[in-house]
């Protein structure tokens, strides 16, 4: 089953509108985390509403010396993936469609959140692509838009734009999909070679190996919680010898846990295969808060995401697991 393809704005408003629109942005290159993506929209959608995937290779968030001219563009397969998984059409306009009399002079700029981690290694990214998304979300009409918590940052400001800007839509994050091994599924993974899709793997085994230290020290802490540091509770422990892991659980969650443990666990992985072959290029490890993409501190409770983005080759990856701090920086 192959969706139905539409190429301008005209053709997509004239389509008969009976319940939800929702709507999943992509830039082509389709693959199951995409498939993810529109079977969450036809759930969404619900079985009266309609289902638009978007097809743009957008020009504005591709600086100087990256691959847009080598983007996959894989159209034909990309409209028998989204029939299949559910789409009702696939809207993949021209470049004249969207920018119209070319490059667009406003734009939407992403602030100081925008120009942090991704902003910073890709200056006017962020600017360029919520240029696109307030277009295309203009030229598609949604009730609600999905996108991918991969992209976490971008995810962020899309819904701090939504908010800010006062677009009434609803912005709605889907995990991130995963091979078997945990690489994270993305369009730019065929441009690995086997090799350097080996190295590449230690971006999520690093994110695994920080949330493998958060959860042991959300273990250590809530044990040592549950220690009273009486004299008369530290003998009775003592006589059934639990004191020294009683011990050890109170020193670990003082002095060895919170935010700096976890990068450094995540450190440890990636330092390793900056020593392989081929090596991994790291362009940031960061732990933080999502509502700004700041570095959150040892006290900080709530969500928090720890992300990654490293160079494999000629082929830049990012990834990001979400973690949840609670009292004394342990997991809810």
């Amino acid at each position: 089953m192959t969706a139905p393809l539409l190429r301008t704005a005209a053709e997509l408003h004239a389509r008969a509108r009976t319940g939800r629109r929702a709507v999943v942005m992509t830039m082509g290159a389709l693959h199951e985390g995409h498939a993810t993506l529109i079977r969450t929209a036809r759930e969404v959608a619900g079985p009266d509403g309609e289902v638009v995937v978007t097809v743009f290779v957008n020009p504005l968030q591709f600086g100087a010396g990256e691959d847009l001219d080598r983007y996959p563009r894989t159209l034909d397969a990309d409209l028998e993936l989204a029939g299949l998984s559910g789409a009702d059409t696939v809207f993949a306009p021209s470049v004249d469609e969207v920018y119209p009399g070319g490059e667009p002079q406003v734009r939407v700029s992403a602030g100081p959140m925008g120009e942090r981690l991704e902003g910073a290694a890709r200056p006017g990214h962020f600017d360029g692509m919520l240029t696109v998304v307030a277009k295309l979300l203009h030229l598609t009409r949604p009730d609600v838009a999905l996108y991918g918590q991969k992209d976490a940052q971008q995810l962020a400001l899309i819904r701090r734009m939504a908010r800010d800007l006062n677009f009434g839509v609803e912005i709605v994050g889907v995990p991130t999909v995963r091979e078997e091994d945990g690489l994270a599924l993305s369009s730019r993974n065929r441009y690995l070679s086997p090799g350097e899709r080996r190295t590449a793997l230690a971006l999520s085994q690093a994110l695994f190996a920080g949330r493998d230290r958060h959860a042991a020290q959300q273990a250590l802490r809530a044990r040592a919680q549950e220690i009273p540091a009486t004299r008369a509770r530290a003998e009775a422990l003592s006589a059934i010898g639990e004191s020294r892991a009683a011990a050890d659980a109170h020193a670990v969650a003082t002095t060895a846990g919170g935010p700096a443990a976890i990068r450094a666990a995540a450190r440890l992985v990636l330092d390793e295969a900056a020593r392989l072959d081929p090596p991994l290029t790291l362009d940031y490890l960061a732990l933080v808060d999502p509502a700004d993409f700041t570095e959150i501190g040892d006290d900080f409770t709530g969500e928090a995401v720890l992300a990654v983005a490293a160079r494999v080759g000629t082929t830049r990856l990012i990834d990001n697991i979400p973690l949840t701090f609670g009292t004394f920086g342990a997991a809810s």
